[in-house]
């Protein structure tokens, strides 16, 4: 095997193994913005959130949400991402909580 064909194929082993380390989610951002409408009708933009782990919202929870990032999102009504009924909200949609439920007080990104 030439010089240059072992150089090239150890380029591309190097190459390859920063591509896959690179999709391991630490510092990765959900492109765009995610805005939410708190109890009290105060409107909150977050620019490209994190796309790990769950993330709090306001205190007083949230009743609006509008999803302009490249994910899906995951809404949660408990402040760990966790509990019974999330709601899913695709890229470039919005929702908002029906009468007579708890508000979202989370959420997740998919990734």
């Amino acid at each position: 095997m030439s010089v240059h064909r072992r150089l090239g194929t150890a380029a591309g082993a190097a190459l390859l193994t920063l591509t896959v380390a690179g999709c391991s989610g630490l510092g990765r951002t959900a492109v765009g913005t995610l805005s939410y409408e708190t109890e009290r009708e105060l409107v909150i933009t977050v620019t490209s959130p994190s796309v790990t782990g769950c993330h709090r919202l306001a205190p007083s929870g949230v009743t609006r949400v509008e999803n302009r990032t490249l994910n899906d999102i995951i809404m949660y009504p408990t402040r760990d991402c966790r509990g019974t009924e999330p709601i899913y909200v695709p890229t470039n949609t919005s929702d908002t909580i029906a009468p007579a439920t708890p508000p979202w007080r989370s959420y997740s990104v998919v990734h």
